[in-house]
């Protein structure tokens, strides 16, 4: 196994590794320690089925199960499947599952208005158009390190509330009203998240925020607004073009991330898999008690 950097701020390529013969004694020690570290990373080219998937979920933690969450009993997990395409063919340009795929079109960060966030993705590509698609990933880690002062001063203490229906929202009112969006309550979380293995802090925040507490919310929306905005200047962006079996996996405490568009007369399916975050990741320190 050897790596290359990915971006010049953060991120890795590993070279030499099948994700298939991974175990946790195997190679994954090596692979958590660069997640830490380095908050991305790519595998270039891999071959892996819905098991392989799944086992390497498990390696990072509890795998993330919206339906069992919600039920609030057991419900069998299921790989999430991002695509455009049905056994009928394409999606019309106003099917709504299309439309909440171009929801992930904003900067956002995966699970943030669930009970517990998420510590990772875990994303691979199946099918992939001839151009456009990307995925684009913004270290909000190195932004954190480099923003000015009077506004990292705004949001250090802050508490974040977050909303599924409101990133919805920006989209489409009727996908926003969905029960699957609203079935959330509102969640808050302390906006900076120290990572507990080498103490350096990111800024944790996502489309899916609405409100700062003790703030009104025109206040609130400028400063989000600004923050993300200052979390993705181009110098911490790292927009990958999709090979068919590249495995991306990104660390969600110190990362905003996004797809970007495509010509939706081609097909393009990637499936994901998030796992939750444990206390071992620094939960206590983002966690309004």
């Amino acid at each position: 196994m050897h790596t290359t950097p990915l971006h010049p701020r953060f991120g890795l390529t590993v070279h030499g590794v099948d994700l298939r013969e991974v175990t946790a004694d195997h190679l994954f020690p090596e692979i958590r320690r660069m997640f830490e570290t380095h908050s991305v990373l790519l595998f270039p080219v891999q071959s892996i089925a819905d098991v392989d998937h799944v086992r390497l979920g498990e390696l990072f933690g509890p795998l993330e199960n919206r339906e069992a969450m919600a039920a609030g009993r057991d419900v069998a997990f299921q790989v999430s499947d991002l695509s455009n395409q049905t056994e009928a063919g394409l999606r019309a340009r106003d099917d709504l599952r299309l439309l909440d795929l171009q929801s992930n079109m904003l900067w956002h960060t995966d699970s943030t208005f669930l009970p517990i966030p998420a510590l990772v993705n875990i994303l691979t590509a199946l099918v992939v158009p001839p151009t456009g698609g990307e995925t684009e990933i913004a270290s909000t880690r190195s932004a954190w390190a480099d923003m000015p002062e009077p506004l990292k001063a705004r949001l250090r203490d802050a508490v974040i509330w977050h909303r599924l229906s409101h990133s919805r929202s920006k989209i489409s009112a009727k996908l926003a009203s969905l029960p699957r969006m609203t079935r959330w309550p509102d969640r808050p979380w302390r906006a900076v998240w120290p990572n507990p293995v080498t103490g350096e802090e990111a800024l944790f925040i996502a489309s899916h925020a609405f409100a700062i507490e003790g703030m009104g919310h025109a206040d609130s929306q400028a400063l989000l607004e600004e923050a993300i905005e200052f979390c993705t200047r181009p110098d911490y962006v790292y927009s990958h073009t999709w090979q068919v079996g590249d495995v991306l996996i990104w660390d969600e405490r110190a990362t905003l991330h996004r797809g970007r568009p495509w010509n939706y007369d081609h097909p393009r399916t990637l499936k994901s898999i998030c796992c939750s975050v444990a206390d071992a990741d620094g939960l206590a320190s983002v966690r309004v008690v």
